[in-house]
């Protein structure tokens, strides 16, 4: 991991921080969906840490690798806790970024070990839409797609 990525994920930790520290000592009235956050970000926090409590195998790149995947993992978890319940955009966009350079770093640990990767997805960049109880929607009626029409021969040219 570069001094960029962890300087990103120690000001998202850091923000993350304030927020749950912020939001306790006004308890009498949360914000919407900071029970639910809370609860997230805490399973996210109690697996990576029982994932990162690994017996020492004897290669010490094997034993770093399997520390800090569920490190990795754990912050993708969190990010995603983010995107489904925070509001401030430039967190939101801090949260993709860990998302997918968390992802990448994961991949690349997995073939320096010679390992097969993981199953390929998608990063999971948005919130998920069902856990925040709302409607998925993708309708491109509305878009014009100019030149990607067919020609009416059904060939293209």
């Amino acid at each position: 991991m570069v001094f960029r990525d962890v300087f990103r994920l120690g000001l998202f930790l850091a923000a993350l921080v304030a927020g749950v520290v912020g939001a306790r000592a006004f308890a009498d009235d949360p914000p919407q969906g900071e029970a639910a956050f809370l609860a997230e970000n805490d399973k996210a926090m109690t697996k990576m840490m029982d994932g990162m409590a690994v017996k020492p195998s004897g290669n010490i790149d094997r034993d770093f690798s399997a520390m800090m995947i569920p490190h990795h993992q754990g912050a993708i978890d969190m990010a995603q806790t983010e995107l489904r319940y925070g509001k401030n955009e430039q967190l939101r966009r801090i949260a993709q970024e860990i998302i997918v350079d968390q992802l990448q770093e994961i991949a690349a640990m997995h073939l320096a070990l010679g390992d097969p990767l993981p199953p390929s997805a998608a990063a999971p960049t948005q919130p998920d839409a069902t856990t925040a109880g709302v409607a998925v929607s993708h309708d491109h009626s509305g878009m014009s797609h100019g030149m990607m029409q067919m020609p009416s021969n059904g060939k293209m040219k």
